[in-house]
């Protein structure tokens, strides 16, 4: 098997060769070059051929994001993961990056620490490299043909019988992996007369989050905003869990209202979708509706057993559409997916949904 081709991208010499050397140390990864700008990588790329490329935000000569722009002219799905600094400017820029069509971000440490680096590049980037080719190469490959499964093949199981759906009256969403351009079709999507609340994690660290709803509100006809402790929840609006704080939501005689926690991460999460979409099937019971997009990992198929339990309904981004079909396919082939859907029709549906049991909105 073919390793994956990876070039890297930063203009720090210390930084660049001891992520190349960590990420050659996998069996199943090949380093084929560094550049130490995005001009000089972009007269590498076509000579190299990579799989993925590693791109630094903050560069002299070219940036990363002057380097993304060209290198989305010349190969448009070519996945591409970006490097920033955990600041305000650095967020900015990265998710300017992925509006322009970067795959995935990584934050380098505050710290300045080069362990703290690699044990990112061991435990998350390594994955995410592996999950984003092999989305690549399904795109890429010829569609099969659909002969009778072999005798012992595991099939998908089919979504659960339909029953007549309750009312509405919240949205819970999860996205991760192409999570940020996901949310930025759904969420201005949906009307601005929406008749329920909407409470979003996106896997983001602190900083990230709040621009990330700032973008998204400035967009929308509904206001986002990133959520609170205690905050009581409305129709209309939309909260994003803040990184590095689980977001679930109880329920007393006055109504809905925001939790906050720094409980243990769940699937090395927090905010974990698991964590939402449980206190969501506790609160509201036949009334939830979880939606699970694009993301790597399994996050969000146990809170999907708990909304399908207690009688909630479950929609699901499809592969096509996803940029890594982890979480939305985990959810799909168990089975617990009312609706797989293609992240053009996901709000339209969303906003039928919510109609179903009231009287139509005006």
């Amino acid at each position: 098997m073919a390793k994956i081709r990876v070039l890297v991208v930063d203009d720090a010499a210390v930084f660049r060769r001891a992520v190349a050397d960590e990420l050659s140390a996998d069996p199943e990864l090949e380093v084929v070059g560094t550049a130490a700008n995005g001009r000089a990588a972009l007269v590498k790329l076509d000579r190299l051929r990579p799989d993925v490329v590693l791109l630094d935000i903050e560069m002299p000569e070219m940036d990363g994001l002057e380097a993304l722009r060209e290198i989305r002219k010349r190969h448009p799905r070519l996945p591409v993961i970006m490097f920033s600094v955990l600041t305000e400017r650095g967020a900015i820029a990265t998710l300017e990056a992925l509006s322009q069509g970067a795959s995935e971000y990584f934050a380098k440490p505050s710290t300045n620490s080069l362990e703290d680096s690699l044990r990112v590049v061991r435990e998350e980037l390594i994955p995410e490299i592996k999950n984003l080719c092999a989305a690549r190469v399904r795109e890429l490959a010829p569609a099969p043909a659909r002969p009778a499964a072999p005798a012992g093949t595991v099939l998908t199981r089919p979504p659960v019988p339909s029953i007549p759906p309750a009312r509405v009256d919240v949205i819970a969403v999860a996205a991760s992996t192409g999570g940020p351009n996901a949310l930025a079709e759904v969420l201005p999507a949906l009307p601005a007369n929406l008749l329920v609340p909407v409470l979003v994690v996106q896997h983001m660290p602190p900083l990230f989050t709040r621009l990330l709803a700032e973008r998204l509100s400035a967009r929308c006809p509904l206001p986002v905003t990133e959520a609170t402790h205690n905050e009581p929840l409305a129709p209309g609006r939309v909260w994003v869990a803040p990184g590095d704080f689980h977001l679930a939501v109880e329920r007393g005689p006055a109504g809905g209202h925001l939790v906050l926690s720094k409980d243990a991460p769940e699937h090395s999460c927090r905010p974990a979708a698991d964590v939402l979409f449980r206190s969501v099937a506790r609160a509201y019971g036949p009334h939830a509706l979880a939606v699970v997009l694009t993301g790597m990992g399994q996050d969000g198929h146990r809170g999907c057993q708990a909304i399908r339990a207690a009688g909630g309904q479950v929609v699901v981004q499809d592969e096509e559409s996803s940029v890594v079909w982890g979480m939305p396919g985990f959810v799909a082939r168990a089975g617990l997916a009312d609706k797989v859907l293609p992240l053009a029709l996901v709000a339209q549906d969303l906003a039928r949904r919510t109609r179903v049991g009231r009287a139509e909105a005006k």
